[in-house]
């Protein structure tokens, strides 16, 4: 079976790593990780994921710039986005229907659970 490819854009270096790490030790997934949001885009270039999970709030671009320039593009429009934010808690993912903006997301921190349910839902 084919490895899928997600992308992890977040600043978070600590919680990029630890993510990385447990994706990647499913067996089921070749992870890139962008530190850099506004390199995010070059990434999804160079990279080709099949999701894209990607922190709402960062420095120099928020995941909801890079997520509108993600779909001003037609090649990469189709690409699945999860947002991982720290700023919603668990009640509010749940009341708003696990949608920001009409894109699934997670509250940090993250349960791995979780994580892989969304990640298995979202995928194509």
């Amino acid at each position: 079976m084919e490895k899928k490819k997600i992308l992890l854009v977040d600043d978070e270096v600590g919680f990029t790593n630890l993510v990385r790490l447990y994706l990647e030790g499913t067996g089921e997934f070749e992870i890139r990780v962008e530190n850099d949001s506004s390199k995010a885009v070059e990434s999804v270039r160079e990279f080709h994921p099949d999701l894209i999970l990607l922190d709402v709030v960062m420095p120099d671009m928020d995941g909801g710039e890079v997520a509108n320039k993600l779909r001003s593009e037609n090649v990469f429009k189709d690409i699945p986005i999860v947002f991982l934010t720290a700023i919603a808690e668990e009640a509010q993912v749940t009341s708003h229907g696990g949608l920001i903006g009409g894109y699934p997301f997670l509250s940090k921190p993250i349960d791995n659970n979780k994580l892989l349910v969304c990640i298995r839902e979202n995928l194509k």
